[in-house]
């Protein structure tokens, strides 16, 4: 319908229909984040007890029998420690959540001394990282033993050794594990370590440091394109850091569809806006049962969405769902009001719906992309808006009266 007016009642009719549809994304919002968070937490045991725990490799405990020592024991540490940790990301689907699995080939070679000018009998205790975890091709050599099978107690592998005075040994340790989301090296509780060198080889270039973990000395490509070679050197350090990993983020589609359906309120205004605005620019005006199918649409576009990603990929989900919304919206606003306004309403539908849902699928870019769009949809109404006489578009249009015919003559 043409008309070059709007009024308050209009725009208040609209404002009620976005506030609608508000309440329907919240609602839909809702049930996806509580679905997600039931369908996690059921997961996350069952793939820890599957897959192995985040893993956290303490340092070994060395110590000799001293009536001086702490509890009688006199503990020390290592001359040097050479550790070589690879990790491989292998993410691994269940259910509808993506968990961040990785398997771990660690070796050590320890040097363990006698700082005594006697023969000692030295202790080594290795805590495993995880008791639920399983350790193929497990190697733990001490001096001149070979390994053998050696049963942990409690998560941890006791051995002893008679070193001469002022001589040294070699402990090899080496095994082959699997664990989730992060891997840390252990040491917070040591006071002092000297020589120590830890090499890891990551299959992957996205690559984090957990909380309270140091920062690698020496970095540089691995042996593909998309890994990393990191080395930290502590050739004296009192109180050393944890040397850790965290595991590469994955996407998981209820979240995003989560995000998604919250911010989509913010989407539909700037629609909506636009379409108010430059409408009346054009002098075509839509009824607010125009804007509500308009909602409709758009909404079409999160709950597809959201029961997609059960039975799809995350991205087929997302092309498929925005082709809908965009042939929803499209159409309509054809047969509603024509070709003219639908070379407006397209175009704002593909930046506001479609390029703005897609940037949930990073993160850090949703509150950026807002900014961007409020900005260009500010500037775009600011330039197609700037001559217009406004008191003529809110200016209210006097009610034809009905004209009463003459009488007609009395005879």
């Amino acid at each position: 319908m043409k008309t070059n007016s709007i009024s308050f009642k209009h725009i208040l009719a609209i404002g009620f229909i976005l506030g609608g549809a508000t309440v329907a994304w919240m609602i839909l919002a809702g049930t996806l984040t509580a679905r997600t968070g039931r369908t996690d937490s059921s997961n996350a045991k069952s793939v820890a007890e599957l897959w192995g725990p985040a893993q956290g490799q303490a340092h070994p405990s060395v110590w000799y029998l001293s009536p001086t020592g702490k509890s009688g024991r006199k503990y020390i540490q290592p001359t040097a420690s050479d550790i070589a940790i690879k990790l491989d990301f292998d993410p691994k689907k269940k259910g509808l959540a993506w968990n961040r699995t990785y398997n771990a080939d660690f070796t050590a070679i320890y040097t363990i001394p006698n700082p005594t000018p006697i023969e000692q009998t030295v202790y080594i205790s290795f805590p495993l990282p995880s008791e639920n975890s399983s350790f193929n091709d497990f190697e733990f050599t001490l001096g001149e033993k070979k390994s053998q099978q050696q049963t942990p107690r409690g998560g941890v592998i006791e051995e002893a050794t008679t070193i001469p005075a002022g001589a040294e040994v070699q402990l090899k340790i080496a095994y082959q594990s699997r664990g989730i989301d992060r891997w840390v090296y252990r040491l917070g509780e040591i006071d002092r370590i000297s020589n120590f060198h830890l090499e890891m080889d990551t299959s992957f270039a996205d690559i984090d440091f957990p909380d309270g973990a140091s920062s690698p000395t020496d970095r540089g490509p691995g042996e593909t394109a998309d890994s990393w070679k990191l080395e930290w050197n502590y050739p004296d350090v009192i109180h050393p850091q944890d040397v850790g990993m965290d595991m590469p983020k994955v996407l998981n589609p209820g979240p995003v569809a989560a995000r998604m359906s919250f911010f989509a309120p913010v989407s539909l205004l700037f629609f909506f806006a636009v379409l108010l605005i430059l409408g009346a620019v054009k002098g075509i005006h839509l009824h607010p049962m125009n804007y509500f199918f308009l909602a409709a649409g758009f909404f079409a576009f999160q709950i597809l969405f959201a029961y997609l990603v059960d039975l799809l990929s995350l991205h087929i989900s997302f092309v498929i769902a925005s082709v809908v919304s965009l042939v929803l919206v499209g159409s309509y606003v054809r047969a509603a009001a024509g070709s003219s306004m639908l070379k407006i309403a397209l175009p704002a539908q593909f930046a506001y719906l479609v390029l703005f849902s897609y940037s949930f699928f990073f993160d850090g870019l949703s509150g950026l992309t807002i900014t961007i769009g409020a900005i260009a949809t500010l500037a775009l109404l600011m330039i197609y808006t700037a001559k217009i006489d406004w008191a003529d578009i809110f200016a209210t249009k006097p009610r034809r009266r009905a004209v009463t015919p003459p009488a007609p003559p009395v005879q």
